[in-house]
């Protein structure tokens, strides 16, 4: 017994032959198509207009290429329809019940134009400058979609605030929250990325001094837990 092809979608079997060169081998939108197909040695065979059935043969070269490149369009678009899945959803520091909080929460602007919503009020001491942090961040371009997320690397992204290694505008950000906090940040374009960010698999482009939205989680800061205590 001859094997299923891998091309045929489930529940579609290899219909029988009416004569040798007559199969079907590719499936399209759930149904099984049959494809004429031939040899020279078979073309020799039949010239002569002999007939099989309601089938008449010889088969051209062009009806031979014109299959190829019917197959290889078919397939071009089963891949297009794959890739058009929809992406795996990315885990956030705000959900759904969390937007919808934020819609009732004011909006703070400072003077270099940052704003911000504090998602949550943390407790404790703010970091002084020049202290090292762990934050998790998720960070979005205006449209929502996502361009780096420490949630994605699985730990707390550790720097040094005030120092200049971050943007301005999350340096600006996390140095009046306190420990445990969780904001929203909308960062203007001069306190982002002047030079803007190179799309990848996955990540969107960053244009030049484009807006950006930083959710950022105070996590701790190293040392002054002690203190607390």
């Amino acid at each position: 017994m001859a094997s299923s092809s891998l091309l045929l979608p489930l529940g579609c079997v290899s219909a029988k032959r009416p004569f040798p060169n007559y199969q079907t081998i590719v499936p399209h939108r759930g149904k099984c198509l049959r494809v004429l197909c031939t040899t020279l040695k078979d073309r020799e065979k039949t010239q002569g207009s002999r007939e099989y059935g309601n089938y008449s043969s010889p088969i051209k070269r062009r009806d031979i290429l014109g299959f190829a490149f019917g197959i290889s369009g078919l397939l071009s678009s089963l891949d297009a329809k794959a890739a058009g899945l929809p992406p795996e959803q990315k885990p956030r520091l705000c959900d759904d019940a969390c937007e919808k909080e934020l819609e009732n929460v004011s909006i703070v602007t400072t003077e270099s134009g940052l704003q911000y919503k504090d998602i949550k009020v943390g407790e404790g001491p703010s970091p002084p400058i020049g202290f090292q942090v762990a934050a998790n961040y998720v960070a979005m371009v205006s449209s929502g979609q996502i361009f780096d997320s420490s949630l994605e690397k699985g730990q707390p992204y550790i720097f040094r605030v005030g120092s200049g290694q971050v943007i301005k505008g999350l340096d600006e950000g996390i140095l009046s929250m306190k420990i445990g906090g969780k904001r929203r940040l909308y960062i203007p374009g001069p306190l982002a990325f002047p030079k803007g960010l190179n799309s990848a698999p996955g990540r969107p482009r960053v244009a030049p001094n484009s807006p950006v939205i930083f959710d950022v989680s105070l996590e701790y800061i190293p040392g002054l837990e002690v203190d607390e205590e």
